[in-house]
């Protein structure tokens, strides 16, 4: 118990301290800054006033997670095709390895570098500010950077074959850990450098602290401030794991482990869903002029992620003997709906306000003449309208439906689960970042896209493989195909298996195309950003 209590001193104390100095040093700014004007230009696409030193940290976040993202691609075409027993592509041990990579690259290293630089663009580009604490966001991306290579080589040269989860008595070598902690230490800095740019374009640009943030940034200051909230539980076992590798003492206790991980895991994810839903509201305005019909309710709802959705994460225990029906049910069966609550508030919320904005256009005739005018041909709008539907249908509903405790227990280690966070990260998350890094490339990279026409259908294709993949997989799931598992046909078992119903070797058939057109929609988003980035032409002056 002592080692417990001091690994949670030296996990929480440092946090502490920073957080009560950056508190101190705004209550003591008292001062307005008087900065030279040629540090900012205006924006020739959205008419924002952008502050030039924060374009760099913004295009370098960008690309590394672009980067993140092939090799997550690479990992799970791997995956994919091992997992289909025609083709089996991967022996035992690089299944593992793929898995595990795939898991970190995507969920963590891709979401979480675009999630640095969306906040960047929300605090200092949204809010006309200039950009606070530059040298300590580049410090959090270098934290960042080393810390995801030191990962990557970790997992790839097999000394972390454990799972997203790393659940004990698993045990990756210590320098894993060490990267993990090394990179949360880095989301620490870039979240402090963003609270503080808030903090500055009130006082200077919003004119004091009784102003309301746009809807954008207030939603990105919600899922910030989950990411804190996620680095504590973080701090409460990443840290005693990485004493444990190091053989500081023998054991850990697997349940109190996998409680705490949960509260990290889970809530890593709701940061995603807060910055996606965020994303959702700014898409709809740039392309449409979406407007909300009432922002304090959508408000609200973010306010409800913040409160609830860390409790929210105890559904992945729901099959652990370790705790008690009652603390279940309540976790899962009360405290969750209230942030299953803000979810469809927001699910509302976005489709009403694009309806609106479009219908202010003098789309009026009918029903549906708003939805037929849409922007269909706009990858930026295309990519946001998808991931509305996407996370909808097959992440969100199957999230409450797999979070009860009944059907939880058919699901768990089932192809539902993976099914469902498919739904949520990639038909979701992804694919929101993707429409919107389509309008930070023309506005912080001051380039055109590249390949337009293959931008055009690069939604389409990463969208509605995405839908298969994930449709596919929590149907392969319910004739319970196994997560996790390398071989399912389980030829090399000492025990006899008579296989699975028939309609499972179609079914995995399905995945794999759904896999595929993803794979083909991921590729062109990367060949469009990157050339984009790198070839593109200059963005012509009034260009709207």
């Amino acid at each position: 118990m002592a080692d417990t209590y001091t690994a949670l001193l030296w996990a929480y104390g440092p946090m502490g301290a920073v957080f009560a100095v950056a508190v101190a040093i705004y209550f003591l700014n008292k001062g307005v800054w008087k900065g030279d004007p040629s540090e900012f230009r205006t924006c020739s696409v959205s008419g924002f006033k952008v502050h030039k030193p924060v374009e760099p940290l913004i295009i370098t976040n960008l690309v590394t997670s672009v980067l993140f993202l092939l090799l997550g691609g690479i990992m799970a075409l791997g995956v994919l095709l091992t997992r289909w027993p025609t083709a089996h592509i991967l022996s035992e041990e690089w299944f593992y390895r793929a898995l595990t990579m795939h898991g970190l690259a995507m969920l963590v290293f891709w979401i979480v570098f675009f999630e640095m630089a969306l906040i960047y663009f929300g605090a200092s580009v949204v809010l006309n500010s200039r950009f606070c604490m530059s040298r300590t966001a580049w410090i959090g991306y270098g934290l960042m950077l080393l810390g995801s290579v030191v990962v990557t080589g970790a997992v790839l040269s097999g000394n972390a074959t454990t799972m997203f989860t790393t659940y004990p008595p698993l045990q990756a070598h210590h320098l894993y850990y060490w990267g993990v902690i090394v990179f949360a230490v880095g989301i620490f800095l870039a979240l402090a450098a963003f609270f503080t740019t808030v903090m500055v374009a009130q006082k200077e640009v919003l004119g004091g602290k009784k102003t309301t943030l746009p809807l954008f940034v207030y939603g990105l200051a919600a899922g910030s401030i989950i990411a804190y909230l996620t680095l504590f539980h973080g701090a409460a076992f990443y840290f005693p794991t990485w004493l444990w590798s190091m053989g500081t003492f023998e054991n850990l206790d697997a349940g109190i482990y996998r409680l705490i991980f949960w509260g990290f895991g889970h809530s890593s994810q709701q940061i995603n869903v807060c910055m996606m839903v965020a994303t959702w509201y700014f898409i709809g305005s740039v392309t449409v002029g979406a407007t909300p019909m009432n922002q304090k309710v959508c408000r609200t709802a973010f306010v409800l992620y913040v409160l609830f959705i860390c409790i929210a994460s105890e559904h992945h225990i729901l099959v652990d003997p370790g705790f008690s029906p009652a603390h279940k049910a309540w976790n899962t069966g009360y405290f969750m709906h209230l942030a299953v609550l803000a979810s469809m508030i927001h699910g509302l919320a976005v489709p009403a306000a694009i309806e609106n904005g479009l219908r202010k256009k003098g789309y009026t005739n009918g029903l549906f003449e708003w939805l037929k005018k849409a922007p269909w041909e706009n990858p930026v709008f295309s990519a946001c309208a998808l991931s509305i539907v996407g996370f909808g249908f097959l992440g969100g509903i199957t999230g409450v439906i797999f979070g009860t405790e009944q059907l939880n227990i058919i699901s768990h280690n089932t192809w539902r689960i993976p099914g469902h966070f498919h739904g949520t990260v990639v038909s979701g998350t992804s694919l929101a970042f993707m429409g919107l890094t389509y309008y930070i490339i023309r506005v912080i990279g001051k380039k055109e896209l590249t390949f337009k026409k293959l931008a055009a259908i690069q939604p389409y294709l990463f969208g509605i493989g995405a839908y298969i993949l994930s449709f596919f997989m929590m149907f392969a799931g319910g004739f319970g195909v196994p997560r996790r598992h390398w071989d399912i046909t389980f030829a090399d078992s000492m025990v006899s298996f008579i296989g699975f119903n028939p309609v499972v070797a179609l079914t995995l058939t399905v995945v794999v195309i759904g896999g595929l057109l993803a794979t083909v929609g991921g590729a062109i988003y990367i060949l469009v950003t990157l050339s984009s980035l790198w070839g593109g032409e200059e963005v012509k002056a009034e260009a709207k």
